[in-house]
């Protein structure tokens, strides 16, 4: 454990010391997950979970404003379902959970614990779908997947997690696509103004997207130890996969054709991508648009006459606004409760005695930044919802001027290694030709990988970063999750 350095809370691993370890201590010392007996799967704790529900409930609304609707599709697909889209399959094979009996008896067909749900989603398309009028069809369903990892870490990489996956179809390639392009967007705009977390949009290699997809695009956010990660990915299929669920619609000229499908989706791993983000040594810091509590109280000599009563009269006063709103009435002392909610990464702390009450006044001390100042107790629900858009907006600086700090324009191998060995991990951007070769030959001499192509291009160079040859587009390359 790191040394105590004057902190309240010693049980946390400096982040310079081992980044890894500081991770580790602060899922469990925040209380958001604790181990279970089934390898490589967590319980998400309540407070880990009312992070979730925040998401989803967030995240659900920005669908539904886009016209999508939930439904929910099984668990369990048979294995000859599966095998109808055979770069599908083999792109998931490796992770896949088999159930292979039922009760006592063995199953006469295995059926796979869903991975994702493409293939089920086709058959129920293909069950429903008959004419251009029943397009298109835009749902989406929250639910839990299982995918059999090898290397798991809580939220960031587990055997079982909670996503959503939208699944769409769509009567031409122009609509999917669109469709593709605006769930990115939403993607993005979750990310950075809700989440504070600062993401570049591009579009995945052809070695790394989505398993039976056309093109994959992603949106991939820089960590504090410079390690990328990808925070959400939206895939257009093309009509493969009708094709191989044979779904097909009359189009107005009553002609017979194959629609065309996207899917899309975030996961738990987001609850990583916020610690890794924004996190520091206290502990959490969270955004306040998903944090459980935005706002805790903590009264100062409670014991002396009417201040439980005023913090009790502050705490119905932030309440009514819609803040959500904490009062710790406890017996611990206010350093301990100071240091409790710090860990916890509660966005504002209001702190209320006697001579704050005397003066019409409270403390608010801002999460992020540590920042204190003394305001009126007028209008104090107005003054906490600036301090929380305050926090939201200092965050997102600090998180982007991370990044910008770590990325590194490159235009030759060399220069990729020199700047990991003077700097360490980051984002790397550098041209490429195209040829797979060369994207696997700049992992295998530097240890980067690429990322996305960036929608945002810029010439760096007119020649690829590998092979010299001619270059084509410029990348995001690094490490990642």
């Amino acid at each position: 454990m790191a040394k105590n350095n004057g902190k309240k809370v010693a049980a946390i691993t400096s982040m310079e010391e081992d980044f890894a370890q500081w991770y580790t201590d602060i899922v469990k010392k925040a209380e958001l997950i604790e181990y279970t007996s089934v390898k490589g799967c967590m319980v998400i704790r309540p407070y880990g979970y009312a992070i979730w529900e925040n998401i989803q409930r967030i995240l659900d609304g920005m669908f539904k404003e886009t016209g999508h609707e939930n439904v929910n599709m099984p668990m369990f697909i048979p294995e000859s379902l599966l095998q109808k889209e055979k770069d599908h399959v083999e792109g998931f094979a490796p992770e896949v959970a088999w159930v292979t009996h039922g009760g006592s008896e063995k199953l006469e067909e295995r059926l796979c614990v869903r991975p994702t749900s493409e293939t089920l989603f086709c058959e129920h398309y293909a069950n429903i779908i008959h004419s251009y009028r029943d397009l298109p069809k835009l749902y989406n369903q929250w639910v839990s997947v299982v995918r059999w990892e090898k290397t798991t870490r809580p939220f960031l990489r587990s055997r079982e997690f909670l996503w959503q996956e939208g699944h769409t179809i769509h009567a031409t390639a122009e609509e999917a696509i669109e469709e593709t392009e605006r769930m990115l967007n939403v993607y993005t705009d979750f990310c950075q103004n809700v989440l504070a977390m600062p993401v570049v949009q591009g579009k995945k290699t052809e070695s790394d997207k989505f398993a039976g997809a056309v093109s994959t695009y992603a949106i991939e956010a820089l960590m504090h130890d410079g390690k990328a990660l990808q925070a959400g990915t939206s895939h257009y299929f093309g009509d493969g996969f009708a094709k191989a669920f044979d779904i097909q619609y009359a189009a107005k000229d009553n002609t017979l054709r194959y629609p065309h499908q996207t899917s899309w989706g975030m996961t738990t791993r987001l609850i990583g991508a916020i610690i890794m983000t924004h996190g520091d040594d206290n502990g959490l810091v969270l955004p306040p648009a998903v944090a459980p509590i935005q706002v805790v109280i903590v009264p100062i000599a409670q014991h002396k006459e009417g201040v439980l009563d005023k913090a009790a009269e502050l705490y119905e006063t932030l309440k009514s606004a819609g803040i959500r709103v904490k009062m710790d009435d406890s017996d611990n002392s206010p350093g301990w409760k100071f240091a409790e909610y710090e860990m916890k990464g509660v966005p504002v702390r209001v702190e209320i005695g006697p001579k704050d009450i005397e003066n019409n006044q409270c403390v608010i001390v801002t999460r992020h930044n540590g920042e204190k100042s003394f305001v009126s107790l007028d209008g104090l629900a107005s003054t906490v919802e600036t301090k929380l858009q305050e926090v939201r907006d200092g965050m997102y600086e600090k998180a982007l001027a991370n990044r910008e700090a770590h990325t590194y324009a490159c235009t030759t191998l060399d220069e990729i290694t020199k700047a990991l060995e003077k700097n360490g991990d980051g984002f790397f951007k550098a041209m490429w030709c195209g040829d797979e070769a060369c994207e696997d030959e700049v992992k295998a001499k530097t240890g980067v990988g690429s990322r996305c192509i960036p929608f945002d291009q810029e010439n760096l160079s007119d020649k690829c970063v590998c092979c010299g040859k001619p270059a084509k587009t410029m990348v995001y390359w690094g490490k990642a999750y």
